[in-house]
Parts: C-alpha cells; sequence; structure tokens
C-alpha cells in the first residue's frame, strides 16, 4: 500500500486552484495524475508541487472556446 501524501496547506490550496478549472468528468483522473507524479518524487515542497500542477494541469486542461469575440480589421476597432 502507497504512503499518503503529506501536503502543506498551501500545497493542498494549490493543488484544489488546479484542479477547478479542469472538467468535472476528468477531476478525479486530473487528481490521480498529480498523486502519481507526486508519488516518484524524492523530496516534496512547494516548487515540485507546483511544477507537477502546472504539467499535469497542461494535459487536462480543455480551454473554452471564445464565440463572442468577433475581429475586427483596420484597428481601432474601426
Amino acid at each position: 500500500m502507497q504512503q499518503p501524501l503529506k501536503l502543506s496547506d498551501c500545497e493542498l490550496d494549490a493543488l484544489y486552484a488546479a484542479a477547478r478549472p479542469i472538467a468535472p468528468h476528468l477531476r478525479d483522473e486530473f487528481l490521480q495524475a498529480v498523486a502519481v507524479a507526486l508519488a516518484g518524487q524524492r523530496e516534496i515542497g512547494p516548487g515540485v508541487v507546483f511544477r507537477v500542477l502546472r504539467d499535469t494541469q497542461r494535459r487536462f486542461f480543455d480551454p473554452p472556446v471564445d464565440t463572442t469575440s468577433t475581429i475586427r480589421h483596420g484597428g481601432y476597432g474601426l
């Protein structure tokens, strides 16, 4: 059985913030991927947690498409 990860309150806050923009149906998979990546680290600290969250979020985040903006030609909205 794997040892539980020990994260500080700040690191947990960062984890929750990183999970927020992930589509709800992918959050469990995202959290599991973060746990696997952190478990593979020799030491866990704020820098390692940040890098793992950044890299993992890039794999799971699918930004929404903005269909409301219009492209204006000619500069200054003219």
